[in-house]
């Protein structure tokens, strides 16, 4: 008969695989994903290297573990605010500058989650959020078209322009140490959005 894992054995396995994840995600936060070696994580972990594999298969599995939840967390609150009360407009920039603040807040996993140099594997799922992003932006501007908010436009063009421009600008100011204004920069990429989508900043 095959051994099975008692509940007990299922919930501590469990918990030693979250709390491992979230060392690893505090080290791509701070080294970025090249640097983020499994020793590196096994270390912040407080664990043996090779204990990471009892969870993992490999270094590229957890780091797709930890892009997917990081950037799924970013996908949720950007969808509550566009998905949330008010004008398609208003969300659209609220929307913009919760998700710009963030950002902000926390560079170097913002910069790990949208730009820095990673797995072709965390490259995959980077395209595949980015679609997600998307689809949210295309969807308030879809609203906005029908209520009159938007002029006339394709709103997947749109969204995707959207999408990669919020990117583009805060990619700069996620990767260097420079110090920021962070209020002007979020000022001027919300007016950019509702100027993209056809509306007054």
């Amino acid at each position: 008969m095959a051994y099975r894992k008692t509940p007990a054995e299922l919930r501590r396995l469990e918990a030693a695989r979250e709390h491992l994840v979230v060392c690893a995600t505090e080290v791509v936060a701070d080294v970025g994903w090249a640097q983020a070696s499994v020793a590196a994580v096994a270390d912040a972990a407080g664990i043996a290297a090779g204990s990471v594999y009892q969870h993992f298969s490999s270094k590229s599995a957890l780091a797709v573990e930890v892009f997917r939840r990081a950037a799924q967390r970013e996908v949720d609150v950007l969808g509550e605010v566009l998905e949330g009360e008010g004008d398609p407009d208003d969300r659209l920039r609220r929307g913009v500058e919760v998700f710009a603040r963030r950002a902000l807040e926390n560079p170097g996993l913002a910069y790990a989650l949208l730009a820095a140099p990673a797995d072709p594997a965390v490259g995959a799922e980077r395209l595949a959020f980015r679609r997600r992003y998307r689809a949210l932006f295309a969807s308030v501007i879809e609203e906005g078209l029908t209520t009159g908010r938007f002029p006339g436009q394709d709103a997947e063009i749109t969204a995707a322009a959207l999408t990669g421009a919020i990117g583009e600008v805060l990619v700069h100011p996620l990767s260097t140490s420079v110090a920021q204004d962070a209020d002007l920069l979020i000022a001027g990429l919300t007016a950019v959005a509702l100027r993209c989508a056809g509306a007054a900043p």
